[in-house]
């Protein structure tokens, strides 16, 4: 008799949902994460006293409580957790910023219509339509790959508003580089612009608390610092786990959240690795500034998608840091959340994995002051200087997010190619997460309950 029914590899959000649902229905399940805390990349540390976040800077597909088919909604009844006791900030508004042009937008998607009739009168009626297409479009059907870029040109003929509204929904979900499939697109046009931003009450390690405590109330077990080394099988199905300490589990299953590329590492899974490797990764710094300077950066927005080029272009920068576009994020500045003293601004810019991965230690820690020198003289542009008063600064970059993400190549999005079954060719080996192509927090954790949903529990 193996040890356990399902293993999981990846103690991420998208593992921990899919433990839940699995051991919520008696399966006996076992969560192993390479790490010493739960999260991924969706997790925290702290310094100096202060608790920082690594991923969340706003959890998409917002939806109230009556709105029994939201993904939001849908997930708590999957995870068998009160929704209604689950306290959510809506953002105020973000705003997307071009050099001749800006649009605000709110979990209404009112304000943004209204936006788009004041900036491009002329291609209202357009946007009016392509919210109704997007509603009808499944994305969950088994389309082939449709390019977005020509969808947009032909149903909006706006280069310039087509880049403004591709800004916020590509940096929070695309692993293609220049376009996305339409899929693609629907998903994260629906969580941003249809549903829209908020925050949990409290910070993510309270939220993944709350997850862990529940799996663990449903009988499932979780170990720490538990690195996967291979798979061993027998005939076409996998039934042991090998650990890189050299310990040894028994399964029937496996649900893997570490990426299509390390997942056939593993494996021995025979299948063309560079295909499936995404080349979207990101540099993000973390600044503390004091409160008193708040209202003279934030205001109302909460988040601020910026590009200083009239055009927009969506790919793997030639340098370390592509600081021309971005996003600024206010994780405070949210409805019901109390003002702290001091309060943040996030800053993200794409990066290239591969010019970070060359460099020697010394090499490094100087490319990163520069880099996180560039990115702030741009969203000074934006927002204003707030340098001379930083309280804490930290940063992280592609080689960061390999290292706690097992994402090859520091690719937040993992792989450009999608496995929507999650069914690899193996009998009993499956994926979730985002190469199985959910989007965001709330998209990666209904992964791993569809995953367990279609083929661990049918």
């Amino acid at each position: 008799m193996a040890d356990y029914q399902i293993i999981i590899i990846g103690g991420g959000l998208s593992g921990l949902a899919a433990g839940i649902r699995a051991a919520r229905f008696g399966l006996k399940v076992l969560i192993l994460e390479q790490h010493w805390q739960p999260g991924g990349l969706n997790s925290y540390y702290y310094r100096q006293g202060y608790l920082l976040e690594t991923g969340l800077h706003a959890m998409t597909n917002y939806a109230p409580p009556e709105v029994k088919h939201a993904p939001l909604n849908r997930l708590f009844r999957q995870l068998k957790l009160s929704r209604k006791r689950f306290v959510t900030r809506q953002q105020f508004c973000s705003e997307v910023v071009f050099p001749d042009h800006s649009l605000c937008f709110s979990n209404e998607l009112s304000q943004l219509t209204d936006e788009i009739a004041r900036e491009f009168p002329n291609s209202v009626d357009d946007f009016v339509r392509l919210v109704g297409e997007v509603k009808k479009y499944d994305p969950f059907a088994g389309s082939p790959w449709r390019s977005t870029r020509e969808f947009l040109s032909g149903m909006l003929n706006n280069r310039k508003l087509e880049d403004m509204l591709l800004l916020p929904l590509m940096v929070y979900g695309n692993s293609e580089e220049h376009d996305m499939d339409l899929g693609q697109f629907v998903i994260m046009f629906q969580a941003i612009f249809l549903e829209g931003f908020f925050r949990p009450r409290d910070t993510i390690k309270e939220l993944l608390d709350i997850l862990v405590n529940h799996y663990k109330e449903f009988g499932g077990e979780l170990r720490f610092r538990s690195r996967v080394k291979k798979l061993g099988k027998d005939g076409n199905s996998f039934n042991r786990v090998i650990l890189e300490d050299g310990g040894e589990l028994s399964c029937g299953a496996v649900l893997s959240t570490i990426g299509i590329p390390g997942t056939a590492e593993i494996s021995g899974w025979q299948l063309d690795t560079a295909g499936y490797s995404g080349r979207m990764s990101f540099m993000e710094t973390i600044n503390l500034v004091p409160l008193k300077n708040k209202h003279r950066i934030v205001n109302d927005r909460t988040i601020i998608f910026y590009s200083h080029s009239p055009e927009f272009s969506y790919c793997r920068p030639q340098a370390a840091i592509d600081p021309d576009w971005g996003v600024i994020c206010f994780p405070d500045n949210f409805e019901g959340i109390p003002e702290t003293d001091p309060f943040q601004i996030r800053v993200t810019n794409a990066a290239n994995y591969d010019t970070w991965n060359s460099l020697d230690k010394e090499e490094y820690d100087k490319v990163k002051q520069q880099c996180v020198a560039s990115s702030a003289e741009q969203v000074c542009k934006i927002v204003g200087n707030y340098q001379e008063d930083i309280v804490y600064t930290d940063s992280f970059t592609p080689l960061t997010i390999e290292r706690f993400t097992s994402k090859v190549g520091g690719a937040v999005y993992g792989s450009p190619v999608k496995l929507k079954d999650g069914h690899t060719p193996y009998e009993n080996l499956f994926i979730a997460g985002t190469d199985q192509g959910y989007l965001g927090i709330v998209g990666s954790m209904l992964s791993g309950v569809t995953i367990v949903n279609q083929h661990l529990l049918a």
